[in-house]
């Protein structure tokens, strides 16, 4: 188990998307507030670099903000890795 130690997995968590034409975004500045298409109730998508593996909501940790993962998402066959058999 210790050869896992040495894997290193980005971790990232989607709170919502937004989309805008790249002119607006320039023109944003400091304390510019983009709108997500989400609310503060919705889960949270959490990625694996970059694959979806959960969802989650959104917690409070002291003074920390923490994501409380809700389900477990399977990974579609394409990429599950290949099963070997290692019988003779």
């Amino acid at each position: 188990m210790t050869t896992f130690d040495k894997i290193a997995v980005d971790i990232s968590v989607v709170l919502g998307r937004s989309e805008m034409p790249v002119h607006q975004l320039l023109r944003m500045g400091r304390g510019a507030v983009i709108e997500l298409n989400a609310t503060e109730e919705d889960e949270v998508e959490i990625l694996a670099n970059k694959m979806p593996v959960a969802k989650g909501q959104v917690t409070l940790v002291g003074d920390k903000v923490g994501i409380k993962i809700t389900k477990i998402l399977k990974r579609p066959p394409e990429v599950r890795p290949a099963r070997t058999d290692d019988r003779i």
